[in-house]
């Protein structure tokens, strides 16, 4: 009777041990997730007249790369500043020149990425870091067109969002006119390969692959 009550006490004794080592490692867990949300993803210049110039690419950018890969949560746990500090890391990571435009006042523009030399070009991208559920409108997308039109230095918009664009947009006779040479609707599956692929990382290591259809307008 003793012996087995001994047992008994040894077991609920390492039941606890355990119990307190799983939280201990949970805790641990929780505790190094936020960390990679905080840190920098870019490397700041100097300042111009559009915003901050990107000198280059932080080396954390490419761990949240790869989270973003494997949790189809991660999205949604950056503020849409770091949102635009992580497009623009992007195009940095492609070679473009790139501008990260300030918080308030920024035209209608986040990031402006461009290529010198022969054949330059220009891009504006807006960056809208959407929770699921909220989609960027057929009126938002009319406002990225009415910066085309009143600046004449651009190249080409892109509208990037971490959700997905409405229903019909596509079929809009005023946006279809401009894509995709004037005008692209970066949707979420599209975001995600467009910064798998800017990262280098293979399509066999995301476990978010991104079909054709998924590429324009979500």
């Amino acid at each position: 009777m003793i012996a087995a009550q001994n047992a008994a006490a040894r077991s609920r004794s390492m039941a606890a041990v355990l119990s307190q080592q799983l939280v201990v490692q949970s805790e641990a867990l929780l505790a190094e997730a936020p960390s990679i949300f905080l840190q920098a993803v870019i490397i700041p210049g100097e300042e111009t007249t559009e915003g901050q110039i990107i000198e280059a690419v932080a080396a954390p950018w490419f761990e949240i790369i790869a989270l973003l890969l494997r949790d189809p949560n991660a999205p949604y746990e950056f503020s849409w500043r770091k949102w635009e500090e992580i497009v623009a890391a992007s195009y940095k990571a492609r070679g473009y020149d790139v501008v990260l435009t300030p918080r308030s006042g920024d035209g209608g523009r986040d990031v402006i990425a461009s290529s010198r030399g022969f054949g330059s070009i220009r891009y504006f991208d807006q960056v809208k870091a959407y929770a699921p559920g909220r989609v960027v409108t057929a009126n938002d997308v009319r406002a990225m067109i009415g910066v085309l039109t009143v600046a004449g230095n651009v190249s080409k918009g892109i509208i990037t969002t971490t959700s997905e664009f409405a229903p019909g947009i596509c079929a809009d006779e005023g946006i279809k006119a401009l894509m995709p040479y004037r005008l692209e609707l970066r949707a979420r599956a599209a975001l995600l390969e467009w910064l798998r692929t800017a990262a280098g990382i293979g399509a066999a290591e995301g476990s978010l692959p991104v079909k054709p259809d998924d590429v324009r307008c979500g």
